[in-house]
């Protein structure tokens, strides 16, 4: 499945020495083209997804791109000085919702020196026009670069009118997580989860920890793990935690199962994302099942909550022993596992 698109590298052409800083995109083929052309610069990732990160750092062994840095894209303007970046770029692909872009604008306002650029691509149903409309807002300018098959690139540029208001800047994506409300699928599965007072327990996928939280109520004699590889959900679910002043939860960085893979588990759980970059996909949610049944202890128990028309069972029946639908509506449904 191809995902990505090129139109930024066809555009954006930084200089040698110059600053650049990507805005949570790092599986755009331009990352690897900066880091070549800027050997007297600084290549900056603000980025959220681990497994995005460890994509990236697999191709550079291949490529030999410039040295680069990370930073979680939740805390840049926590930690970084503004004004000092000459390029941004961001492909809105990758960016789960309107919070994250409209956050990606502001650091981009943040970061670039006067006269500095922000590049953004997307496609028209994706919202660049929306976002192009934003960033004439913000910036008061913005050009449409190049249009291909539906995809553009748009510019701007921060004019010396910008004033630098590092004081103003708040990183929002923690409390936006935070403070999200219980979807509909999550209480039906959370309706239907059978939980032990012992039970050892694994949220594949927490994001801000509403299952991991459930479990560790019920489990008081038990312990529950959260893994999740977006580093603002990690976040999230780790302030909802303290919140909570429950002792029996811990939360992990992780792709999927790697950070636990040698722990084995009574009960997994996971409400899987089926996008991917903007592209619907049921590839990481059997995955999810797949390795949940490689963590689980014999007799444990796997629930996962899709909806309906998403086909899990295949995937389930290759990997357990019994497989039911044990809750459900017309739009979700509870699928179980059972090794």
């Amino acid at each position: 499945m191809k995902i990505q698109t090129c139109l930024l590298c066809e555009t954006a052409q930084p200089a040698i020495d110059d600053h650049v800083l990507i805005l949570n995109s790092a599986q755009d083929p331009f990352v690897k083209m900066a880091g070549q052309q800027i050997p007297r610069g600084k290549l900056l990732l603000a980025e959220d997804n681990i497994a995005a990160l460890a994509q990236y750092e697999q191709s550079r062994e291949h490529n030999s791109p410039g040295a680069y840095r990370h930073i979680p894209f939740h805390e840049y303007t926590l930690h970084e000085a503004p004004a000092t970046v000459d390029v941004v770029a961001m492909n809105i692909l990758y960016q789960p919702g309107n919070t994250w872009i409209n956050y990606g604008l502001q650091v981009a306002m943040y970061a670039l020196k006067h006269g500095g650029h922000l590049y953004v691509t997307g496609a028209k149903d994706r919202g660049i026009l929306s976002v192009a409309k934003r960033m004439q807002e913000y910036f008061g300018n913005v050009e449409t670069l190049t249009i291909s098959k539906g995809q553009r690139v748009v510019r701007s540029r921060k004019d010396e009118t910008l004033i630098d208001a590092a004081a103003q800047f708040v990183a929002p994506l923690v409390s936006s997580f935070a403070d999200g409300n219980l979807d509909e699928g999550t209480r039906i599965l959370l309706e239907a989860l059978e939980v032990h007072t012992t039970d050892v327990a694994l949220d594949i996928g927490c994001g801000a920890g509403f299952i991991g939280l459930y479990i560790a109520r019920l489990a008081g004699k038990g312990q529950v793990t959260m893994v999740d590889a977006s580093l603002t959900a990690v976040d999230a679910a780790r302030h909802r935690v303290e919140q909570s002043g429950l002792t029996n939860v811990q939360i992990l960085a992780s792709d999927g199962t790697q950070a636990v893979q040698s722990q084995r588990f009574d009960l997994v759980v996971t409400n899987p994302p089926f996008h991917l970059g903007g592209v619907q996909t049921t590839a990481t949610a059997e995955r999810f099942i797949r390795e949940a049944a490689q963590v689980l202890r014999p007799r444990g128990r796997f629930y996962l909550v899709a909806n309906r028309f998403l086909k899990y069972e295949p995937a389930l029946r290759a990997c357990f022993k019994t497989v039911e639908e044990v809750a459900g509506d017309k739009r979700y449904k509870v699928l179980r596992g059972l090794i």
